[in-house]
């Protein structure tokens, strides 16, 4: 019996959920999945899994078993790496999670100059607008936005995100220019479902400020909304990585710029640094480099 591959396979089983989507994933019939998991409970000598037509789940020996699967899968990793790569070149699959705002304006292009330096890694780059869970989702990296990270996850920060008041030129013919941050609220703000929906926060003359507003639009992530503020539907606060080459095209305005929205911390978040992936570090270390403190899209802003 080929022991590596049948803790792959129940690996692979539990985390999917069902035999039939471990045999998708990994390229095997359904029959070679049962037979694989049958010779390794008898080699074991437990039963490790309670199989019922609705869902899988562990006995007690196979949740035992299961993390002891994952490590030996890991060490063989790491064994054929050190033979196959004597020049640690990074190889193998990231799974990147990072929000559609940020993966659209900045982290394809980046993405795309790593692969073309490290052509052995693959990148499955997963654009969502929420907080996922590294572990349950099988992340190995996430590019997150916040000044509150969760404190069990290793976070290397990047860079800095700051945010601008704009509107398009065809909004500001029709409404007078926002003079203070107190006009705002005389304004349609297009405003995130999740970040500052009634109240946008500044630092005016050192003194925190907070403004309450509102719009007859709002949506969960920034992308929208710059699309939205272009079109001529209202005031945005938008992130200057997103807005910023629209601002020197001149199809928005910059507005309120003595007010400094709240600004926040740009994080690549992983669970552990026990067996780190080569290409993982190389890509922190990429990344490092790729935002620095004052990124490009701040320039001349």
């Amino acid at each position: 019996m080929d022991r590596l591959q049948a803790m792959r396979v129940f690996v692979t089983v539990v985390d999917l959920g069902s035999q039939s989507a471990a045999a998708d994933h990994l390229d095997l019939s359904r029959p070679v999945v049962s037979r694989y998991l049958a010779e390794l409970e008898d080699w074991v000598g437990a039963r490790l899994m309670h199989r019922t037509t609705r869902k899988l789940s562990l006995t007690a020996a196979g949740s035992e078993i299961l993390p002891r699967c994952r490590q030996m899968l890991d060490l063989s990793s790491d064994m054929q790496a050190a033979v196959s790569e004597p020049d640690d070149a990074p190889r193998g699959l990231l799974r990147i999670s990072v929000s559609t705002s940020f993966g659209q304006a900045q982290l394809a292009d980046a993405m795309a100059a790593y692969v073309k330096r490290y052509p052995g890694v693959s990148i499955d780059l997963q654009m969502l607008d929420r907080t996922v869970n590294l572990v349950d989702e099988r992340i190995d990296l996430a590019i997150r936005t916040s000044n509150d990270l969760d404190p069990n996850l290793i976070a290397r920060r990047l860079t800095v995100c700051r945010s601008v008041i704009c509107a398009s030129p065809a909004y500001l013919r029709e409404h007078p220019a926002p003079q203070r941050v107190e006009d705002l609220s005389l304004h349609n703000c297009l405003t995130h479902s999740y970040f500052g929906k009634s109240l946008w926060h500044f630092e005016q003359d050192g003194e925190p400020v907070s403004v309450p507003v509102q719009g007859n639009i709002s949506a969960n992530e920034a992308s929208t909304l710059l699309r939205a503020a272009m079109a001529g539907a209202g005031v945005a606060m938008l992130p200057s990585y997103l807005a910023g080459m629209h601002i020197h095209s001149g199809e928005l305005i910059r507005l309120l710029p003595q007010a400094e929205p709240r600004q926040m911390n740009i994080y690549a978040v992983y669970a552990s640094r026990k067996h780190m992936p080569v290409a993982l570090r190389s890509m922190l270390d990429f990344l490092v480099l790729r935002f620095p403190e004052e990124p490009a899209w701040d320039v001349g802003l």
